[in-house]
């Protein structure tokens, strides 16, 4: 009878459509929350071998969205879709089949939020989700409705300890000439401050140019906080948007070599000061995404893009405001790029990066160690632990050696 029900209501849709994508507009009502209305074309699709179809009906099945809650249906239908990589070469033919559909026709196409939803579902799809949190946080992806999407941790840390105190930098003066009656306040109070990261990422576009390619656009801004001084001033502010192009790879590549994807773009980062205080820099970068089972490796280059010296003016103290190359050295400290280590164990993330410049003298580099695991079994918000030695921790130090330990919370977790 239940099937009969369902077949019954996908004849009416198919009438009343006229001829409009059924199945797109199922995704819309299943991104509403109207999951009543889109279970019937959800299950068609699913019975049909529709990859993505099938991991949503599992999803559905599994917490009860629209129909009775069963274990056994959602473990079947998860099942189903995770053939690995067959979403993607399903994807990949139907693409091979659109070939001749016109670059206008696809642009337009981008104009349809379900466009995005499924970059996202076929993200998924090139994921080995066997294991449940990763199946969990891409889940909370393939459901997000507003459009925007985590991209590096999202965190609240109200103690931040620090093995030295910060200076102070000021705007009219560089650190080599602050006058006199200035001194004594050259140094912040405490090793301990505050420290919040948002970082959030926007979908573009997907395979607009038919390579199943995402273009997005994203945001991370990271501030330091003095509050437990008298004034509680933010001592500093980074500032880092950026624009890439992320590019699956191939099913013989994924499959022999475990690329899932080559990531770049155009990033840039500074911290809004002027003068002596202003820092900022502009790059280009590639980055290389692999995954073997619970361990995601992001492997990043970068050649930074040149700007003109400043004049002999401005380092001599005269002319603070001098247009041109803010931190000359920058690439003496920060390297030419970085390794992220990202390990899924149960519940908890851990995430190392790794940067160094490779020089035999004046070796510079940094490490950052971070573990999140949920807070007391909650969905969306986690402990978080950091540690961090070397150099580049924020711009307006990226030339000191700092080590420090933050504990605190984390409300999203990245895995790419």
């Amino acid at each position: 009878m239940k099937k009969i029900f369902s077949l019954f209501i996908i004849m009416l849709c198919l009438l009343n459509a006229k001829g409009a994508d059924i199945y797109v507009k199922a995704l819309t009502s299943y991104q509403k929350g109207k999951y009543k209305e889109a279970y019937p074309i959800i299950e068609y699709e699913a019975k049909k071998g529709n990859k993505e179809a099938q991991y949503i009906l599992g999803n559905m099945f599994e917490k009860g969205l629209g129909i009775v809650a069963n274990e056994k249906n959602a473990t079947y239908w998860y099942k189903q879709a995770s053939s690995k990589y067959a979403y993607s070469i399903e994807e990949n033919k139907k693409n091979k089949l659109k070939s001749e559909e016109s670059f206008l026709n696809r642009l337009k196409n981008q104009l349809n939020y379900t466009s995005i939803q499924k970059g996202a579902n076929f993200a998924f799809a090139k994921v080995d989700s066997r294991n449940p949190s990763i199946k969990s946080n891409m889940m909370k992806i393939l459901e997000n409705s507003f459009g925007m999407q985590p991209y590096h941790t999202n965190f609240i840390v109200p103690i931040s300890y620090a093995n030295t105190t910060y200076k102070r930098h000021f705007s009219a003066y560089p650190d080599n000439n602050i006058p006199t009656q200035w001194q004594d306040g050259v140094s912040y109070d405490g090793h301990i401050e505050a420290q919040m990261q948002l970082s959030l990422q926007k979908p573009l576009t997907y395979n607009l140019f038919g390579w199943n390619e995402y273009i997005n656009f994203a945001y991370t801004q990271q501030v330091w906080w003095k509050v437990y001084d008298e004034s509680g001033p933010f001592r500093e502010t980074n500032y880092i948007p950026e624009l890439f192009m992320l590019l699956p790879t191939s099913d013989d590549i994924d499959q022999q070599y475990h690329l899932k994807g080559i990531r770049f773009g155009y990033k840039h980062q500074s911290n809004g000061q002027e003068g002596y205080q202003s820092r900022s820099w502009n790059r280009l970068f590639v980055e290389g995404i692999w995954q073997w089972d619970n361990i995601f490796i992001n492997l990043q280059g970068w050649y930074r893009i040149p700007e003109d010296k400043k004049s002999e003016a401005f380092y001599n103290g005269i002319d603070p405001n001098d247009k041109g190359d803010d931190n000359p050295d920058i690439l003496d400290y920060m390297g030419y790029g970085d390794l992220t280590i990202k390990y899924m164990y149960g519940k908890s993330q851990i995430n190392l990066v790794l940067r160094n410049n490779f020089k035999l003298e004046d070796n510079r580099g940094a490490i950052e160690l971070d573990w999140t695991a949920p807070f007391f079994n909650s969905n969306n918000t986690f402990w978080y632990v950091k540690l961090f030695t070397g150099y580049g921790e924020s711009m307006i130090d990226y030339n000191r050696n700092i080590s420090k330990i933050s504990f605190g919370f984390a409300f999203s977790r990245g895995i790419f």
